[in-house]
C-alpha cells in the first residue's frame, strides 16, 4: 500500500479525491440512467426472449444429427446465440453509461469508449442474427418465433446505430485493422 502511495504521489495523483462522494454519486446516477434507457431495457427483454423460446423448443437440442444432415450446423448456431444472450445487454449498458461520460467530456481527439461497447454489441447482434437465420432454415414449427426474434433484435441493432453512429467505425485494437 505504501509503494501505491508514493507511486500516485510521485505521479501527481490524489488517491483520496478519487473515491469522493460526489464521484460515487455521480456514477450511480449515470448507472440509474443507463438501466432505464430504452436500448438497455430492450436489451435485456432480448434475454427473456430467448428464454422463452429455448424452453419452448427443448425438442430440438434432441435433433441436432437431423440438422446437420441438412448443412446446418444446428449447435454451432445454438452456441453463439447463448454465448451472446447476456453480452448484448451488458455491453448496450455499458455503451449508454460511456455515452453519459463521453458527452460531459466531449474530446474527440480520442476514441470513445462508448463507441467500442457500441461496436461489440452490434457484432454480437450480427452474429446472434446469422445464428438465428441459421436456425430458421431447419425449424417447420415456430418459425414465426424465430423470425420476430430476428425482427426484434436486427430492431435494436438499427437503435444502437442511430444512437452510436460512430460505433462501426471505432478501431479496436488486435482485432481490427486500420485503413490505410
Amino acid at each position: 500500500m505504501e509503494l501505491l502511495k508514493e507511486s500516485a504521489q510521485e505521479w501527481g495523483i490524489d488517491l483520496e479525491a478519487l473515491d469522493s462522494t460526489e464521484d460515487v454519486e455521480n456514477l450511480k446516477a449515470k448507472d440509474k440512467a443507463a438501466e432505464n434507457h430504452l436500448l438497455f431495457r430492450a436489451a435485456k427483454r432480448y434475454i427473456g426472449i430467448v428464454d422463452d423460446w429455448f424452453k419452448d423448443k427443448e425438442s430440438l437440442f434432441f435433433e441436432t444429427a437431423a440438422a446437420a444432415r441438412e448443412g446446418v450446423n444446428l449447435e454451432e448456431a445454438l452456441e453463439v446465440i447463448r454465448w451472446y444472450q447476456y453480452f448484448i445487454s451488458a455491453k448496450v449498458f455499458r455503451a449508454i453509461r460511456g455515452k453519459a461520460g463521453d458527452d460531459e467530456e466531449r474530446d474527440d481527439a480520442f476514441l470513445k469508449d462508448s463507441d467500442g461497447s457500441a461496436k461489440i454489441a452490434l457484432i454480437a447482434m450480427d452474429r446472434s442474427i446469422a445464428a438465428w437465420a441459421a436456425i430458421r432454415h431447419y425449424v417447420t414449427d415456430g418459425a414465426k418465433g424465430v423470425m420476430d426474434i430476428i425482427a426484434f433484435l436486427d430492431s435494436l441493432r438499427q437503435a444502437v446505430e442511430k444512437t452510436f453512429p460512430n460505433a462501426r467505425a471505432f478501431i479496436r485494437p488486435g482485432f481490427d485493422s486500420i485503413p490505410k
